[in-house]
């Protein structure tokens, strides 16, 4: 009955916090309420007894992916009106997408799967969450999980790439010019007479 409740209290945080992404004015405060967005599922992910999963949303996406986007729109300078004035220009697409992907997700899943009342799979006496994982993503997965390395990588160095173009006024460094630099190229000794003191 008590984790019941906490599904709830969790549910009702987030919905509300997803919402208010959305919806608040000040950019800040949306980056702030996803935060909590994370937070709230991380909870639910710890009332199936999957610790791993909801650790690694705290420590990634809390921790560094919302910091990263919390820096980059306190240092950005955002036109509030202008962004206003689109989200109410896109709103009818917006609830229209929603409401399809809300009849998508009631086709595919239908009723019955909604009233199941299986829950997650226990773990046998002294498994763990993180070794079962381990297991599944290293051996039947195996492969995907190798593909999604290579493309993360990929866009990686695309971003790079992208971030290091070629535009004026940027500064290079160039390791053959330094490499053949001397010290008398660099340094120039001025011999100067010393004039008594008066």
């Amino acid at each position: 009955m008590f984790q019941l409740v906490l599904f709830y209290a969790f549910s009702a945080v987030l919905i509300g916090a997803a919402l208010a992404v959305i919806t608040a004015r000040n950019p800040v405060h949306s980056v702030l309420f996803l935060v909590l967005a994370f937070v709230t599922s991380a909870g639910l992910w710890l009332l199936i007894d999957a610790e791993f999963l909801a650790i690694v949303l705290v420590l990634v996406y809390v921790g560094a992916v919302m910091v990263l986007f919390l820096f980059v729109v306190m240092m950005i300078d955002v036109d509030v009106a202008t962004l206003r004035d689109g989200f109410n220009r896109s709103l009818p697409l917006g609830l229209g997408i929603v409401a399809l992907i809300v009849l998508e997700l009631s086709v595919v899943l239908g009723g019955s799967r909604f009233s199941d009342p299986r829950g997650p799979v226990p773990l046998a006496d002294g498994g763990s969450n993180i070794r079962a994982l381990g297991e599944v993503m290293y051996t039947q997965y195996v492969y995907p999980f190798e593909i999604a390395s290579v493309i993360l990588l990929v866009a990686i160095v695309a971003a790079i790439s992208l971030t290091m173009r070629r535009r004026p006024g940027r500064r290079l460094q160039d390791p053959g010019l330094q490499v053949q630099a001397r010290p008398e190229d660099r340094l120039r000794i001025v011999k100067m007479p010393s004039e008594p003191r008066k």
